[in-house]
């Protein structure tokens, strides 16, 4: 885990909020919550966690990627980011009620899972390195800050063993009784259903599911419209009531004028038909580099 320090791996503002600000109507269904997730540590240039959560948009920011375990290496990619001040952001985005999770997995090919062993182990990495777990010589590379929870962002590989891996990093709760601190969360295509993430799923372990509603032209909104996306979120949604299911949007999704349209269809077009479903949770946008460039989640936090 010592290599996670290693780098490696529109329209403005102002006419965006214009055209947020233009928009009348009646408010939004009931279903709406708020809630708004944003993917950090991709890009140097997007600023620090601190900031991030300092925005006042997002509910839970979501440090990606863990990008390398199941083979006895495990480290993460932060894409240049300060190792030394991450810790200290942590807690302060926890002293403002903004959830941290960290996200396994990615676009690299550096993980999987081949044996139940090597989940447990993983799953033991995780607890120790990023969590409540402190056990001797275990690398933490946030140092005592532990993360809220864990998401899967399995887009690589063999989707073997995590189903085994929930199962081992969820058992830590049983430990505690007046918290839980193994939270799990998923980030799926979508197209249902994901088959990497299937059997995760099915373990009933995940808390919330976010849906990524973009790269797909099967079901994104840009291609497939809103029938599209729906034939795909109807399924999603009533496959696991027990969970909280966000849409999850591009943030970069906002590249010229003609996409004032899109800002008009999301308010009384998507939202308003997603938020239908019982188990609807919020928005989750890809990623705050792009938020940044863009300004897109200060327009869609209100309709969340």
């Amino acid at each position: 885990m010592a290599a996670l320090g290693r780098r490696s791996w529109l329209v403005p503002l102002a006419m965006v909020l214009a055209v947020s600000s233009c928009i009348a109507g009646p408010a939004m269904a009931a279903g709406k919550t708020g809630q708004m997730t944003v993917f950090w540590g991709r890009n140097k240039n997007e600023g620090t966690l601190k900031e991030t959560c300092d925005t006042g948009l997002y509910t839970t920011v979501v440090i990606s990627f863990y990008s390398v375990f199941g083979h006895g290496r495990y480290w993460g990619d932060l894409s240049g980011h300060d190792l030394r001040v991450i810790g200290a952001d942590i807690k302060h985005c926890q002293s403002k009620h903004v959830l941290v999770f960290l996200s396994i997995g990615g676009a690299g090919k550096d993980y999987s899972l081949p044996t139940s062993k090597s989940a447990a182990d993983v799953a033991d990495n995780i607890w120790n390195a990023h969590m409540d777990g402190r056990r001797p010589g275990v690398f933490r590379p946030f140092g005592d800050a532990a993360v809220d929870g864990i998401d899967f962002f399995i887009d690589q590989g063999a989707p073997d063993h995590y189903d085994d891996l929930a199962r081992n990093l969820y058992a830590y709760n049983k430990m505690y009784r007046a918290r839980t601190p193994v939270r799990l969360t998923a980030t799926v295509r979508c197209a249902f259903p994901d088959p990497r993430m299937k059997k995760a799923l099915d373990t009933k372990l995940f808390e919330r599911i976010h849906v990524r509603f973009y790269d797909d032209a099967t079901c994104s909104y840009n291609h497939a419209g809103l029938a599209g996306v729906m034939a795909q979120w109807n399924k999603w949604t009533a496959k696991y009531p027990g969970s909280d299911v966000y849409l999850g949007l591009a943030a970069a999704n906002v590249p010229g004028k003609k996409d004032n349209v899109f800002i008009k269809q999301l308010y009384y077009d998507l939202l308003p038909n997603v938020q239908k479903a019982k188990n609807y949770g919020g928005i989750m946008l890809w990623d705050r580099f792009y938020d940044k460039q863009t300004g897109y989640g200060k327009t869609v936090k209100y309709w969340a």
